[in-house]
């Protein structure tokens, strides 16, 4: 009997905000494996933000999710067959494996984890892409000094997480923007951030003026919008701002600066970057990254639904801000 592959493609572009009906589940008979090749059997997917960017036909600094082909993500997962010499079965790998059960690879791009050092699952947070991204922006472009204050949005978030752990052992001050009380008490309580503000509360620019007293020296971004405005107007003079996302646009909102002349007159650095363009750190990061994780320094919270099927409901949650902290799905 031919064995099937179960997979999710995209169905059709989102207009506005991502709908169930975007994605179409599927069924695929798998190929006889090829020479050079190895069939990895996926365990969990990673759900990320930058996702939606790429559903849209639009210009950016990759192409476009093709339409009716698997929906693109990385995964962890174990390889069951293989033809490949650098590849056995049972070993455990972390790649680019898209939002199916089964994806057939000749390694490029591909990573073996030390399972006995950290889970499997932090290979697709704090110890992955979304650590790499964090360690990257406040290293690399906000480059804290000890006793700076470094805020971040989306605090509670995979990404925003580590940065604020990363800036408390670089001996910074960490102020996290988050939205909720749960949230935020996390954020200062578990993460060991000195405060957090939630953007919810309805007194932004007042409760972050209030948690930093001496200003902003360096602003990781996530969100954009009304949390960009309120952390512009307290940034210190030739402050460093890294900008990784901005979610409150991903569906098509304006999210327009109220007041873009503070970048002149404090003299900001403001930088986007795209973590994925700077490989040669990779290394660097993964390995002091691994480290801290497995030392206890960092720590981190998931959440996991289970089923290929719920993949759209995760991405759809998360755009919204439902999800605590790095957003998975298991593979059933």
């Amino acid at each position: 009997m031919t064995q099937m592959n179960r997979r999710i493609v995209l169905a059709s572009r989102p207009q506005g905000e991502v709908r169930t009906d975007n994605f179409r589940l599927e069924e695929a008979p798998l190929a006889e494996l090829a020479q050079g090749r190895f069939r990895v059997r996926n365990l969990y997917l990673s759900i990320d933000p930058y996702m939606r960017g790429r559903m849209n036909d639009a210009k950016s600094y990759v192409e476009p999710q093709p339409l009716d082909e698997v929906m693109l993500g990385g995964a962890v997962g174990e390889v069951v067959e293989t033809k490949h010499g650098g590849f056995a079965a049972g070993e455990k790998l972390t790649g680019m494996f898209g939002w199916q059960q089964y994806c057939d690879s000749d390694g490029a791009g591909v990573r073996k984890l030390e399972e006995a050092r950290v889970p499997l699952t932090a290979y697709l947070g704090v110890a992955g892409m979304p650590g790499v991204t964090a360690w990257y922006g406040l290293n690399k472009i906000i480059a804290p000094r000890e006793g700076q204050t470094i805020v971040v949005s989306a605090a509670s978030g995979a990404v925003g997480s580590v940065v604020g752990q990363l800036a408390k052992l670089a001996g910074c001050r960490a102020v996290g923007i988050a939205g909720g009380t749960d949230k935020c008490r996390y954020v200062v309580e578990e993460l060991g951030f000195d405060a957090c503000v939630d953007y919810k509360a309805g007194n932004l620019y007042r409760d972050l003026k209030a948690a930093t007293p001496d200003g902003v020296d360096g602003y990781f971004e996530n969100v954009g919008g009304e949390v960009l405005d309120a952390t512009l107007a307290r940034m210190n003079p030739f402050g460093r701002i890294a900008v990784c996302g901005m979610i409150a646009g991903y569906d098509g909102q304006p999210v327009p600066l109220t007041q873009p002349s503070i970048i002149l007159t404090m003299r900001l650095l403001v930088q986007g970057f795209i973590v994925t363009e700077h490989l040669d750190v990779w290394p660097e990061a993964l390995a002091t990254l691994v480290s801290h994780v497995a030392q206890k320094k960092l720590r981190y919270r998931e959440s996991i639904v289970e089923g290929l099927e719920r993949a759209p409901e995760a991405l759809i949650g998360l755009l919204h801000g439902k999800n605590f902290g790095k957003q998975l799905v298991k593979i059933a």
